[in-house]
């Protein structure tokens, strides 16, 4: 328990400044940018997906409706793998927290695996799949509603969504993951990894085993990543915990073999799997241990210690958010507010005004498989794009979508099925 709490105390500043890093980035980054450089079957467009997916605080689930997003406005495959890649391993708010509980070498590295690995099944994608026709996508030109938000309004937005949503998002996988850790902590023997001390690479294929069919946030990956090294895991397997687990789990090979094909599958989890494992020798064979090992001996060394009054206030700070989080999460079910669009200002919706007393009877369907704020956002703006529709309300509780306006079922099924959801018609 004293570790668990230790951990807490210790990344509660950085997550704080992580989150709220990553807020600014949400309301003063248009979505367009994420969309202008991603088209082509070339390099570049695979290489702008890498950098621009490294810093995008998506989580697991996030990033695939995202994903699918990117690829309806024209990115290509290889960019939109390279996407899927990035995004998910990293973030922002993982990086600070990586640098605070695991040391700067973990921090860079965390992100320059990334992106090698993204660049590498990008450009192997589109070398295997070739030239997408035209066809194959769909080209929008509505822009996000951004440019038109003042920029006070914007600074609510940023402390709403790095507070509240993305609480929502990850807190309890955050929650999830400093348990797990603390159970490590507890249960698992001092002497369990000296199993794998004469090869480093059966600990890297074990943790890779865990890993990939887990889910795991790029934040919550790292309590764990943290005890199991004070167990004897080595850093390069501590590596492939951060790497696997964010980016790869049994729903978004689901998702990914579906909308883009078991061809897609297939690179996007080779990919990811080599340059983990390479990654991992570098670390074990290449490279200082004491670079890697040294700051998680200095953090187990001053679990004892009395931390500082500032970082019990942050502690203090990030449960209440978490708790108000949760509580908005799953205590107010039911509870359907019109026009939530994160990517406007928050008072009307394609161009209609917005009434929280209103609720529409037009059209209800159920989409199944949101399981974050990024989910329901795709869904609310890819509904909201469709010719027809004058308002949507999605409900990420209820999973319930309120549509206003003419559009038909199978035009609207069609949509969202698209992003990796599934959406029928409430009973």
């Amino acid at each position: 328990m004293r570790e668990m709490l230790y951990l807490i105390v210790e990344m509660a500043p950085y997550l704080l400044l992580g989150f709220l890093l990553a807020g600014i980035m949400h309301a003063f980054v248009p979505a367009s940018i994420y969309k202008r450089f991603l088209g082509g079957n070339d390099f570049k467009s695979v290489l702008y997906a890498a950098m621009l997916g490294v810093p995008l605080p998506l989580c697991s689930c996030g990033v695939i409706p995202t994903a699918m997003s990117l690829r309806k406005e024209g990115a290509s495959k290889g960019a939109t793998i390279s996407f899927l890649i990035a995004t998910p391993q990293t973030g922002v708010d993982s990086i600070i927290a990586t640098y605070s509980l695991m040391g700067l070498p973990f921090a860079l590295l965390r992100p320059v695996a990334a992106l090698v690995t993204a660049i590498f099944g990008g450009t192997m994608m589109n070398l295997w799949v070739g030239k997408t026709p035209e066809n194959c996508v769909e080209q929008s030109s509505g822009g996000d509603g951004i440019g038109e938000t003042s920029f006070i309004k914007r600074i609510f937005i940023a402390l709403r969504y790095a507070y509240v949503d993305m609480m929502q998002d990850i807190g309890r996988w955050l929650l999830l993951g400093l348990v797990v850790a603390g159970i490590i902590t507890v249960f698992v023997p001092e002497s369990f990894f000296a199993l794998f001390s004469h090869s480093s690479i059966l600990s890297i294929l074990f943790v890779l085993l865990l890993a990939i069919p887990m889910y795991l946030c790029a934040t919550g990956s790292i309590p764990i990543a943290v005890a199991l090294m004070l167990k004897g895991l080595s850093p390069g397997a501590a590596l492939v915990l951060l790497m696997a687990g964010p980016a790869a789990n049994a729903a978004s090979v689901l998702v990914v073999s579906k909308v883009l094909g078991k061809r897609s599958v297939v690179i996007y989890l080779a990919s990811l799997i080599i340059g983990a494992i390479v990654f991992a020798l570098a670390i074990d064979y290449l490279l200082p241990r004491e670079w890697f090992t040294a700051p998680i001996m200095a953090m187990k060394s001053c679990c004892a210690a009395t931390p500082g009054w500032f970082n019990v206030v942050c502690a203090v700070m990030l449960g209440l958010f978490l708790v108000n989080a949760l509580i908005k999460r799953y205590w107010s079910k039911g509870r359907i507010e019109m026009c939530q669009c994160h990517e406007s200002d928050g008072l009307s919706c394609n161009g209609v005004e917005c009434n929280t007393n209103y609720k529409s009877n037009n059209m209800v369907v159920i989409v199944e498989g949101m399981s974050c704020n990024h989910c329901r956002g795709s869904v609310e703006r890819t509904i909201a794009a469709l010719p027809g529709v004058e308002s949507v309300t999605v409900d990420l509780a209820t999973k319930r979508a309120e549509i206003t306006g003419s559009a038909e079922f199978p035009v609207i099924k069609s949509a969202v099925e698209a992003l990796g959801f599934e959406v029928k018609p409430e009973e």
